[in-house]
């Protein structure tokens, strides 16, 4: 049987935990798998793009399992009531290829990405972070600004976003935090000055420039996560060339990240070479986010162990399971323990 997790589950499992507990915990899960990079099988990510957004499937495998996530990116959802982001994922055992795990992924991504994203800052941005300015207040915003509360103590926000519904939907949920000083900047500029931290977690597909390079000051920390297709970024190029630029697997980020647009010699350090410390507080540092398989493999075995351990979800008969593994026919031959109701 395979165990299911779906949208009600997960956020009972979040409930029971608390979120930051999560963040922090599949921090730890992604810092984990990352520490043995060589042992994964991996590739750039399958997109399928259209003139509205795209469909991609992210695979990744080690000995033990193959894990898999089914995503979308379409930021006009929104206008019709739809998330402009949404995902499932599977979890399979490489030995059988038996599924051991089906769960949503909306979720559970916003939780993972988040983690990353403060990971690496806990790795890059200067000692004693205590800003960040937060551009692009949508679905993810929440989840960044509480990682980074919760893993490098980060306790003023500056917000900002055009749509400024966006930005007041996300100081209203950080009202719940009463330790996070939230400061409502009236332009990206305003924001960026002077923090530590520069988060751009914008939707829109198109070559964007969020942040230009007079914005950026000396021992800042970027971290770009809303460039995450070919044909989207949201900074200006000089900032990509003069920044210690980190990726995620630079196969996909040449690709999709807001390197997309520098020779293909550029340099970049993929995060599994990261390592603690820095040689100088004065350097910008780019964390040039796409999301990576490896993430999705990290945070399906974080939701599984977690589910196990508090018995969250349910199991389905997801593959059929025979007397006979040679009489797969004798399944159709077997009374349903439901059936479809006709139509009226």
């Amino acid at each position: 049987m395979t165990r299911y997790i779906d949208v009600n589950d997960l956020s009972y499992l979040v409930s029971q935990k608390g979120l930051q507990t999560c963040i922090s915990e599949m921090a730890e899960y992604i810092r984990a798998d990352y520490l043995r990079w060589q042992d994964f099988e991996k590739c750039a990510r399958l997109a399928n793009h259209s003139p509205e957004g795209v469909i991609e499937l992210m695979p990744v495998s080690d000995a033990a399992l193959y894990a898999f996530k089914y995503v979308n990116g379409h930021p006009k959802n929104t206008q019709s009531g739809m998330l402009t982001v949404m995902a499932f994922g599977a979890l399979g055992d490489v030995d059988t290829g038996a599924p051991v795990l089906l769960s949503e992924m909306t979720l559970t991504t916003a939780i993972r990405t988040a983690a990353t994203s403060a990971l690496v800052a806990r790795y890059l941005a200067r000692e004693n972070s205590r800003s960040m300015a937060l551009i692009g207040n949508g679905s993810q915003s929440e989840f960044q600004a509480l990682a980074f509360h919760a893993m490098l103590g980060i306790n003023e926000i500056r917000l900002f976003d055009i749509d400024a519904k966006a930005t007041a939907k996300l100081a209203a949920n950080l009202r719940a935090f009463p330790a996070i000083k939230v400061i409502l900047a009236s332009s990206v500029a305003e924001a960026v000055r002077g923090a530590d931290i520069v988060t751009t977690v914008t939707a829109d597909k198109a070559y964007a420039t969020i942040l230009t390079d007079e914005m950026i000051e000396p021992g800042m920390h970027l971290n770009a996560v809303g460039g995450d297709c070919p044909g989207k970024t949201e900074l200006d190029r000089r900032i990509v060339e003069r920044a210690r630029v980190i990726v995620e697997y630079e196969p996909q980020s040449r690709i999709e990240g807001e390197i997309q647009h520098m020779p293909q010699d550029s340099p970049v350090t993929e995060l599994w070479q990261v390592i603690n410390g820095r040689e100088n507080s004065r350097q910008v540092t780019l964390f040039d986010s796409v999301g990576f398989a490896i993430e999705d493999y990290s945070a399906l075995r974080y939701v599984l162990d977690v589910a196990k351990a508090l018995d969250i979800g349910s199991t389905l008969e997801l593959v059929p399971e025979l007397a006979n593994p040679k009489d797969l026919f004798a399944r159709l031959a077997q009374r349903p323990a439901a059936q479809h109701k006709k139509r009226a």
